[in-house]
């Protein structure tokens, strides 16, 4: 009892006529999560399960759907429980936790991307020394380093909000989860986290980006140099990480935006742009990933055909 006294609340205050389209809303994000985590870890388990997948390539592949499922977890336990309660709130501390994962996650996707566009430039830039770089070590350190670096970088903004000196004037979120619009309950943001929020950018995001188009920029050159069959495999293998990383970075956009533009939207308009962040991109790179890469969906062809052939069966 005086644990809940003593908590400090915040209020999300981002759903629109919640008494209304509580259940559906619920039926929505329940349906959602559900058909997130089955199609991320179908392919994750067809990478998993045939030996002819277990190629750097793939790895990363997998890593990274493992990643979207970690993504939506940030987020879609919490909102399936505020959609059932009276009061949409969570704790501070609650909230700067949500906070965390939330910034550590989803960065960690534009550092598998990098890797994985280096990968594919060894591959069709350097084919002959691929299996000299590309070695079991040299693709754990990789995804060490790429969960490693934004676990790092998000436990510093984590630690400056913790601080007793961080005075809190406002106990309302215009959102329906803790991501950058924590800064708004501040009554002054410390000058050492806007700066660091800047340097963060730079270091997590457009970096990484700068990366794989360079990397894809040396794949255009070479393939357009080289034969015919060399054109055919880097743009089976590549456009699909590049149509991610489209996606991955309108996400990012977004998610800075929507906190930074204060009243120039309706609620209406804001709740719609908060759920595309938690909703089409955790499904857009199975969907890529499960149809565009070749190997991948002749083994999830082959998985829906026995499906197909067991549930005759049982109504037999």
């Amino acid at each position: 009892m005086n644990n809940e006294m003593n908590a400090t609340y915040i209020f999300l205050d981002g759903y629109v006529e919640m008494s209304k389209y509580k259940y559906a809303y619920f039926f929505l994000m329940f349906s959602a999560y559900i058909l997130i985590i089955c199609s991320n870890l179908t392919i994750v388990y067809l990478i998993w399960a045939n030996k002819n997948l277990h190629e750097p390539m793939y790895v990363f592949i997998a890593a990274l759907l493992v990643n979207c499922v970690f993504y939506s977890s940030t987020t879609y336990p919490k909102l399936l429980i505020d959609l059932l309660s009276e009061k949409q709130r969570i704790t501070y501390e609650a909230c700067l936790l949500q906070f965390y994962f939330f910034y550590f996650v989803g960065p960690a996707e534009f550092f598998l991307l990098a890797v994985m566009s280096y990968d594919r430039y060894v591959s069709i830039c350097k084919p002959l020394l691929y299996p000299t770089i590309m070695t079991n070590t040299t693709v754990t350190v990789f995804l060490v380093f790429s969960w490693f670096v934004p676990a790092c970088h998000a436990s510093i903004p984590l630690i400056m909000l913790s601080s007793t000196k961080v005075k809190l004037c406002s106990f309302n979120i215009r959102g329906i989860f803790c991501n950058n619009a924590v800064y708004t309950l501040q009554c002054v943001m410390p000058r050492s986290l806007a700066i660091f929020g800047v340097f963060a950018i730079l270091d997590i995001v457009i970096l990484p980006i700068l990366f794989i188009l360079f990397s894809y920029t040396k794949i255009l050159i070479i393939s357009y140099r080289s034969s015919k069959e060399v054109r055919r495999k880097a743009a089976e293998t590549c456009l699909p990480h590049l149509l991610v990383l489209f996606s991955l970075t309108l996400l990012s956009i977004y998610d800075i935006c929507i906190v930074r533009v204060e009243s120039d939207f309706s609620k209406t308009a804001r709740l719609i742009m908060t759920l595309q962040i938690v909703l089409y991109h955790p499904l857009f790179n199975p969907f890529i990933y499960g149809f565009k890469m070749k190997e991948i969906y002749k083994h999830l062809k082959r998985l829906f055909w026995q499906a197909k052939v067991v549930l005759s069966k049982n109504q037999q």
